[in-house]
């Protein structure tokens, strides 16, 4: 493989664009799965975050495909596309089956208000003849991107068990923080869900975060940065960016995690701008890192 500039002997591992959309998409659409499996999130949340991921492993497979084809990743983001696609038009086929949890909570809320006012409100209408989207259809996109990270890994460069740990661990890294703030704004749209979803989410963020900074720290890693071995090119200075981001994405984590124990609805958008500025955190920890690397 290739080696950097002076002689040092290790190995690079590369930085690729298209790698990073697959990631990006395979992690989003993996926590898809963890969130509607819950059956508590409105089917409109599933529309949201297939479009948005979708629409990021189309754009791994062009940019692959054009730039610098890996033909198992390749094969493997069009195989992540056709699935969400799938998953996507059963879930509009069936919308009028509602979400079970869903369901529930408006039904009941329906009938505290009618107890409450005297009013009785226009109940929110299912249909019991149409089956409920099948949430393990979720899980059919990232299992087959899957194969196409670990090939994509492989092809980045040496020591491959260390590209291949990165690609999946930053998979879920990136996942999991931008589910979160997506999920915190699908309250605005459905205010009666409860905090669960989102707690469970935020908690994800913070149990892969030692995975993410245990395979950026694994030699060759960023304490050759940190000490000067490998030159960032900024005399130290983006090294010590990235100890701050590092630092900043589980503060903001555990932040995330205290609001979420406030009572006042308003908590909830706290949070949300919390993870906000998690998610610009989370990617200078993770993509910092590897350019530097790189």
């Amino acid at each position: 493989m290739a080696e950097r500039p002076g002689g040092t002997g290790r190995g690079v591992i590369d930085l690729d664009a298209a790698t990073f959309l697959l990631q990006w998409a395979v992690g989003g659409l993996f926590f898809l799965w963890v969130t509607g499996r819950r059956r508590e999130v409105g089917i409109g949340y599933g529309w949201t975050i297939r479009i948005t991921f979708g629409l990021m492993a189309a754009g791994g497979l062009v940019v692959g495909v054009v730039m610098d084809p890996v033909p198992v990743r390749e094969a493997s983001g069009a195989a992540v596309l056709v699935a969400t696609v799938v998953a996507m038009v059963v879930s509009v086929v069936r919308r009028r089956a509602g979400v079970a949890g869903q369901r529930g909570v408006q039904e009941r809320r329906t009938a505290r208000v009618a107890a409450m006012t005297g009013i009785d409100r226009d109940r929110v209408t299912f249909d019991d003849s149409v089956r409920e989207f099948p949430p393990a259809l979720d899980l059919v996109a990232p299992v087959l991107g899957l194969v196409g990270l670990v090939a994509a890994g492989v092809d980045a460069g040496d020591p491959a068990l260390l590209a291949v740990a990165r690609t999946l661990v930053g998979a879920l890294f990136l996942g999991a923080v931008t589910s979160a703030m997506l999920l915190g704004h699908w309250y605005l749209v459905q205010p009666g869900l409860a905090r669960g979803p989102l707690l469970e989410l935020v908690a994800w963020t913070g149990l892969v975060w030692p995975f993410e900074l245990l395979v950026l720290l694994w030699p060759t890693g960023m304490v050759s940065v940190l000490n000067g071995s490998i030159p960032d090119g900024y005399n130290g200075l983006l090294g010590w960016f990235w100890v701050a981001c590092t630092v900043s994405t589980l503060a903001l984590v555990v932040a995330t995690r205290a609001a979420l124990t406030e009572r006042q609805y308003s908590a909830v958008m706290a949070a949300t701008g919390l993870l906000y500025l998690a998610i610009l955190t989370a990617f200078g920890m993770d993509l910092v890192a590897r350019a530097a690397l790189a």
